[in-house]
């Protein structure tokens, strides 16, 4: 499952996940220590590598460098790729409402979205209005890469295609 911060790329894999009775994978979850410490590529890549050990996930998240992991081992990626106005809608909701119920993002870690962060550098409403458009040609270019053509790609470019794909998905798996 790939797609910009706040297109809503993680409910939709538990959604999809939960529908196929397979596990969720999220990337965030497997990066971010606690205290918003990060790991380092060689602690990432081992994190992931384990995770993806499984026969069948979902996993949600980009982090670029993972490609060469995840992608190998996939035979299908969904893009969510929801209008730049539904996206950002959508990341400035979920930030306020985060910052203001002082939610843990992943358990464990304390991590928690805050008001000061809403406005900092950090912010994940000004990450997703800095890469929103290179993010549309990251993924195109991925997508028609060679070393990929095992894999079935998917751009979901509204939720009402994205309930559509769970449903046509969840109704294959059930007459298998």
């Amino acid at each position: 499952m790939i797609g910009t911060s706040g297109s809503g790329k993680s409910n939709f894999a538990r959604q999809l996940a939960a529908a196929l009775k397979i596990p969720y994978l999220e990337m965030d979850r497997l990066y971010w220590k606690p205290n918003w410490q990060e790991p380092n590529d060689e602690e990432f890549f081992s994190i992931l590598e384990h995770a993806l050990s499984g026969d069948a996930w979902v996993l949600d998240g980009n982090y670029s460098r993972t490609t060469h992991i995840k992608w190998p081992r996939a035979n299908l990626v969904v893009w969510i790729d929801y209008s730049f106005p539904l996206t950002l809608y959508r990341v400035i909701k979920r930030s306020i409402l985060r910052a203001w119920k002082k939610q843990e993002l992943w358990p464990g870690t304390g991590n928690r979205e805050s008001f000061t962060r809403l406005f900092s550098k950090d912010s994940m409403v000004l990450w997703t209005l800095s890469h929103y458009a290179s993010n549309k040609g990251k993924f195109e270019e991925l997508m028609a890469t060679e070393s990929y053509a095992h894999i079935d790609f998917v751009r979901l470019r509204s939720p009402k295609e994205a309930a559509a794909l769970i449903q046509n998905l969840t109704n294959r798996d059930k007459q298998a």
